[in-house]
């Protein structure tokens, strides 16, 4: 029998894959696509997610070069500049597009050993005290320990469980994008663009004006893209260059050439009516379980998709594993500490949205929180949200820094290549005998304090001394082996 059958072959279920096969646990991957997706979708990756790759070996195979993440020194908040030069802070960020984020993870899954199965579309599902049956369209049914549903928004896994995914629809805005070509002598010094009639739209913001929002991407290994959007303005028909460009002359106020790109393409152009803000009503039924879009939608604003659902993976991933193997059952712990993370971002986008729209009583608003952006306290708490750096699980060790996510500690990012638990021992004294099969033991003398690391890299232990240490060792990783 299968340990693991996930459905959906994207970039969450790809990670996923790869975070079991980490720990020796069979996942079988069902996409129901015979190919790759070559659609534009998400443009890169925001917050903690970018150290967590570095720390699975993984960051070095999206930049193709060797280097550390560094943190941004600016970002963007509801068409506010948000700078970070001035502080210490874990927003990171890394421009790549998804397409290839989801080659580079079918690669190392295919390293692993994961088996992918692409036209493989389900259908069904029945449980039993041992086992899901998954029912596959035109295929053999397959049988597995545990389902996980990362089939996206739409999810079919999520429906058959009978999992509700209660929020909110919004039809009222209309955005379009588009990879385009501009007329160099409009593209400044600074890769801004200086429209006659307008003046700059700096690149990577998003820009509000009293009509509307508009974007210029000029990223440098690929065609640029302008995106903008509108309220209240319905349209009809194919998405077109024509469509964006009138789009942009109506935000601008002012004419904004565009031109197709270079290239045979196929080359981004789309339009999206309104969107949604919705989160499961449950992570989990008894073996079936939700992971990204199937569990959580939201405005891409401010790009925090990819950060929530990959780290939904290397949550979940390790605590399945483990009651894979009968060590420990954590199970419910996915839901209790992943679902609220949804919330947050949830309530970050909706509020985003609500600052980029047009009218007074938003100017009015804008002007107050442009205010507060000053303070430099505002940053970082803002910084902090959207880099995803304020969680704090409960795992039930004393005070700070105990379930949040590790800081940078000696060689971490090698040492956590393997998806093992890690224990920071600068004494040299610290037992974790029982555990050994479960947790790696490393000596670091010159740090103050030891830490005891889940394999997702969150502190599940600290102290000077290995008070606690045995009963976090317990309720993570089971009574050990004795």
């Amino acid at each position: 029998m299968i340990d693991v059958v996930i459905a959906g072959g994207g970039p969450n279920g790809l990670m996923l894959a790869c975070e079991l096969a980490l720990s020796g646990t069979r996942a079988v991957v069902l996409e129901r696509l015979d190919g790759p997706r070559t659609e534009p979708r998400a443009n890169g990756l925001v917050g903690e997610v970018v150290r967590m790759l570095d720390r699975r070996g993984l960051y070095e195979r999206l930049t193709g070069g060797p280097g550390a993440p560094e943190p941004a020194r600016g970002f963007v908040f509801g068409a506010f500049p948000l700078p970070l030069a001035d502080l210490t802070h874990h927003l990171y960020t890394l421009m790549v597009p998804q397409r290839r984020i989801e080659e580079m993870l079918a690669e190392r899954a295919a390293e692993l050993g994961v088996e992918v199965r692409r036209g493989h579309e389900v259908t069904g599902l029945t449980q039993d005290a041992d086992a899901v049956t998954v029912e596959v369209d035109g295929h053999e049914p397959v049988r597995a320990r545990f389902l996980v549903g990362a089939d996206g928004g739409h999810s079919v896994v999520r429906k058959l469980a009978g999992i509700g995914f209660p929020g909110v629809t919004s039809d009222e805005s209309v955005s379009y994008s588009a990879e385009v070509s501009v007329p160099p002598g409009l593209i400044g010094p600074g890769g801004e663009l200086e429209i006659p009639g307008f003046g700059a739209v700096p690149p990577f913001q998003h820009l509000r004006t009293a009509r509307g929002l508009i974007t210029w991407a000029p990223f440098p290994d690929r065609n640029p893209v302008v995106s903008t959007m509108e309220w209240g303005l319905p349209a009809n028909g194919e998405a077109s260059l024509a469509e964006v460009r009138a789009s942009a002359a109506r935000v601008l106020g002012a004419d904004l050439p565009l031109g197709p790109p270079p290239g045979a393409g196929p080359h981004l152009v789309r339009r999206l009516f309104g969107g949604n803000t919705r989160i499961a009503e449950r992570y989990r039924d008894r073996r079936v379980f939700l992971l990204g879009d199937a569990a959580h939608v939201h405005s891409a604003i401010g790009g925090p998709g990819l950060n929530l659902g990959l780290q939904d993976a290397v949550n979940l991933g390790w605590k399945l594993a483990a009651a894979v193997r009968g060590e420990v059952d954590v199970l419910d712990t996915y839901e209790s500490e992943r679902r609220p993370v949804a919330q947050r971002v949830a309530m970050h986008t909706q509020a985003q949205s609500l600052l980029i729209r047009p009218g007074g009583d938003v100017t009015a608003l804008r002007e107050l929180f442009g205010e507060l952006l000053a303070l430099r306290e505002t940053r970082q708490h803002i910084a902090d949200l959207m880099a995803g750096a304020d969680i704090r699980y409960d795992v039930g060790g004393p005070g700070e820094p105990a379930g949040r996510f590790a800081p940078d500690l000696p060689d971490l990012p090698a040492l956590a290549r393997g998806g093992r638990a890690l224990l920071f021992d600068p004494t040299g004294t610290l037992d974790a005998g029982p555990w050994r099969n479960s947790v790696d033991v490393v000596e670091t003398p010159g740090l103050e304090t030891a830490y005891l690391l889940r394999p997702d890299c969150f502190i599940a232990w600290t102290g000077s001394d290995g008070d606690g240490l045995h009963q976090a060792l317990t309720r993570w990783f089971g009574p050990g082996t004795h």
